[in-house]
């Protein structure tokens, strides 16, 4: 470090030698650097130094500067600084004597210290702070701290500079005490949005050569002001929702931003008030919609909320949130009856419609698309016509008689995902129409009745069944209009109209009729009305009211009859066969033939189911001529009946023999003259009674030819005519082996002709008491009976 010297030298010429000597060094300089040559300076001799005892006096404690005395120079002692020695003091020297004892002397040295640019400006703190509102005027002045510089003059503070200056500008004021200030001044209005933090950098610099700076840094916070609207990110939100879902199901979070800070830049969110604003919740800070009520895609499908945001200073914005509600398939459909008949005639043809339905179901897509089926089996179909309208038509014909009464259960399903459906039942009677006419339980009927029955029985029930219903199923029975042996039906049976119940109208003989039969008609009650007939055939049953009658050999009252027996006759002659009928049936026509009397037992027999005499034993001359048996002739019946035949046997070879035995025949008889009177009676009553017959048969043939000629005409079924007695029908006749009969029937004629054959007796004897017969009419006679190719022949009328 240089040196400035400066030496100043007085000459005292009192008694003390006295100087002074300045010198001029810079500060900082090295411990032990040379200051000056003092000895020289002051023109003393080192030696002088030395004897002297050359000292410095400081008058302090601290020395900076100290005296060689050997070389008689002042050195360095201790590093000077000025600013700490002197401040801000010009000048700044060090003052110190220079003390010579011997003579003593002393010396007043002046060091000056000068100043070296070994300081920058400094700043007491590192950075400042400041606040300032984002409102703040252009202008506005902020004072910033001053630096501080150790250095004096020309190495001493000089200049300030700032950076960055895009929003202040540095002005510097030097006051009257020629300090300098500085300050701030906002040239920019701030925005605490763009930079809410500003950093600058204050730069203080010196004069010194080189230069020496000093900086700080001033940290700007900008305080906000409420100059920002919250804004939101989407003005409109496009969200959906599921119907039906949860309370607190989250929809969507609306944001908006606000650049402001602090309160100013707080946003809460809230929903305009509208009607749907209780079904959406909105959290006012976050923002988060969530669902607060339950929507239903079914009554509405969009909700539009209004979303008003603002901060706290009242500052807002709008933005709008559309919430699509989504359907899910949680309607069933639902069915509707438009119109129903709840009755249909069975005679309505296939599509006839029966009921019209509409299908709603107010779910959308496939979740809305409806199907609709019937229960199965049932002769319905249901059709649709358009979008949501069903109708339910007949598929095919119905039969009131199968099922009256229908119930048709529709079900109707949607196509959601799980499908769902609902169903109604529809019941539909079938109202009857007269299709079924009434029905016989049998094709036809047998019914048996006991001859001599009361007029008026019941003899049975017809019934005939009407599949249909009410008045068309109401049978009324009619018996039809026939004849019966040329008589009407009528006059036979009558029929109940309500019951079918058949009565007898008269009492039957079996031996008259056996059987006969007539149709019944059963008839509904429709319009117009339906029938169908039965034939109907009744079987008259057998009494034993009839005993039986003997037709061989002939009772007579005034002939005497009489078998021949030669006396050469073998056992087992027959003798003669009793010959009997019964006009009964069946067993009460069983006849028994049984000896009741006999003139002698041990000679003759009769043979118990055919009627036939034989001789039991060898025919003696001991035996009388005169043999009379008395024959009874029993039915099967219960009880039975009986006739009683006397048979007259000749035991002789010749009719001489037998006219003088049987010339007193007629006297053992018990005629008398009484009886002989009204034998003569009786045949004028019957000749007259004859008469009268014949007239009447002769007009009733003729009034049934000429019906029977309308009969056949008509084509109606012809009757046949059975005779009223001795005919057998039923082939269980009584007369047997030999004795056939034929029965030989006519519809016209109305005749019948029975057939007997004759008996196989070789001898007939018949006896005329009365002499009103001849032997030649006894032989003819018996030559009829002897002859086997003539046989009896009855004809009854």
């Amino acid at each position: 470090m240089g040196w400035q010297v400066l030496l100043f030298i007085s000459v005292l010429s009192f008694g003390a030698v006295c100087g002074q000597v300045s010198y001029s060094i810079p500060e900082e300089m090295l411990k032990g650097a040379l200051v000056g040559n003092i000895a020289q300076d002051l023109g003393l001799g080192v030696e002088r130094l030395k004897s002297g005892k050359a000292r410095i006096y400081t008058g302090s404690s601290e020395e900076y500067i100290e005296l060689k005395r050997e070389r008689g120079v002042l050195r360095i002692k201790e590093k000077i600084d000025r600013e700490s020695l002197c401040g801000q003091t010009v000048p700044c020297a060090l003052h110190f004597q220079m003390i010579l004892e011997n003579p003593m002397e002393f010396y007043t040295v002046t060091v000056e210290i000068t100043d070296v640019n070994d300081n920058p400006p400094t700043f007491e703190r590192g950075e400042m702070k400041y606040e300032i509102t984002e409102s703040a005027l252009t202008g506005a002045r902020f004072a910033l701290e001053k630096a501080i510089d150790d250095d004096v003059g020309v190495n001493g503070l000089s200049s300030y500079a700032l950076k960055p200056s895009d929003n202040f500008a540095l002005k510097t004021i030097i006051r009257g005490d020629g300090t300098k200030h500085v300050e701030m001044v906002l040239q920019k209005p701030l925005d605490r949005e763009k930079h809410e933090h500003i950093s600058l950098i204050l730069t203080a610099v010196d004069g010194g050569e080189p230069q020496l700076s000093g900086t700080m840094q001033i940290l700007i916070t900008v305080i906000d002001a409420n100059d920002n609207p919250p804004v939101c990110s989407k003005a409109e939100y496009k969200v959906s929702v599921t119907e039906n879902a949860p309370i607190g199901t989250v929809i969507t979070t609306v944001m908006a931003t606000d650049v402001d800070k602090g309160n100013n830049g707080k946003v809460t969110y809230t929903i305009s008030k509208s009607g749907a604003a209780s079904l959406f919740k909105i959290g006012p800070d976050s923002g988060v919609l969530t669902l607060y009520g339950n929507v239903d895609y079914e009554k509405r499908r969009r909700y539009e909320l209004d979303v008003q945001v603002s901060d706290q200073g009242g500052l807002t914005d709008v933005c709008k949130v559309i919430v699509d509600v989504t359907d899910t398939n949680d309607n069933p459909p639902s069915i509707n009856i438009m119109s129903k008949s709840n009755t249909v005639s069975e005679n309505v043809k296939p599509g006839t419609v029966v009921t019209m339905l509409n299908i709603q179901d107010p779910d959308a897509n496939e979740n809305g698309k409806v199907l609709c089926i019937l229960n199965e089996n049932i002769p319905f179909a249901i059709e649709s016509t358009t979008n949501n309208f069903f109708t339910v038509v007949t598929d095919s014909e119905l039969d009131r008689e199968r099922s009256s009464l229908y119930n048709i259960t529709v079900t109707c399903s949607d196509e959601g995902v799980p499908s769902l459906s609902s169903s109604v039942t529809l019941t539909l009677q079938i109202s009857d129409v007269n299709d079924n006419a009434p029905v016989f339980e049998r094709s036809s009927y047998e019914a048996y009745i006991v001859e001599n029955n009361t007029p008026g029985l019941s003899v049975f029930i017809v019934k005939a069944r009407d599949a249909d219903w009410n008045q068309n199923a109401r049978v009324s029975y009619i018996l039809e209009d026939s004849s019966v042996n040329g008589l009407p039906v009528s006059s036979y049976v009558s029929v109940s109209a309500d019951s079918g119940v058949i009565h007898a109208v008269r009492s039957f003989d079996y031996e008259q009729i056996k059987d006969f039969h007539f149709r019944v008609k059963a008839q509904d009650g429709g319009s117009p009305p339906l029938s169908s007939n039965v034939t109907v055939k009744i079987l008259i049953q057998d009494q034993n009211d009839n005993p039986p009658q003997v037709l061989y050999p002939v009772q007579t009252g005034g002939s005497l009859v009489a078998e021949m027996v030669p006396r050469s006759a073998d056992v087992g002659y027959l003798v003669t066969k009793v010959v009997a009928v019964d006009v009964d049936s069946g067993q009460n026509a069983w006849l028994s033939y049984k000896l009741q009397k006999a003139t002698d037992k041990a000679l003759f027999e009769v043979g118990s189911q055919n009627g036939e005499i034989r001789t039991i034993r060898q025919v003696t001359d001991k035996d009388a001529v005169k043999q009379r048996l008395s024959v009874i002739v029993e039915d099967n019946g219960q009880p039975s009946r009986s006739a009683t035949v006397v048979v007259n046997v000749a035991v002789a070879d010749s009719f001489p023999e037998v006219l003088s035995e049987f010339t007193d025949f007629t006297h053992d008889k018990e005629y008398n003259d009484n009886l002989t009177f009204y034998l003569v009676l009786a045949l004028a009553v019957v000749s007259f009674l004859f008469i009268t017959c014949v007239v009447v048969i002769i007009s009733v043939k003729i009034y049934r030819w000429r019906k029977s000629r309308v009969l056949y005409h008509s084509n109606l079924p012809v009757i046949p005519y059975y005779p009223p007695r001795y005919s057998d029908t039923l082939g269980t006749g009584t007369l047997q082996h030999v004795y056939n009969y034929e029965l030989c029937r006519t519809t016209d004629s109305r005749k019948s002709d029975c057939k007997f054959g004759g008996a196989g007796s070789q001898n007939v004897l018949i006896m005329d008491p009365s002499a009103t017969g001849t032997m030649q009419r006894i032989q003819s006679e018996k030559n009829i009976l002897d002859e086997p190719d003539s046989p009896l022949e009855v004809r009854l009328l």
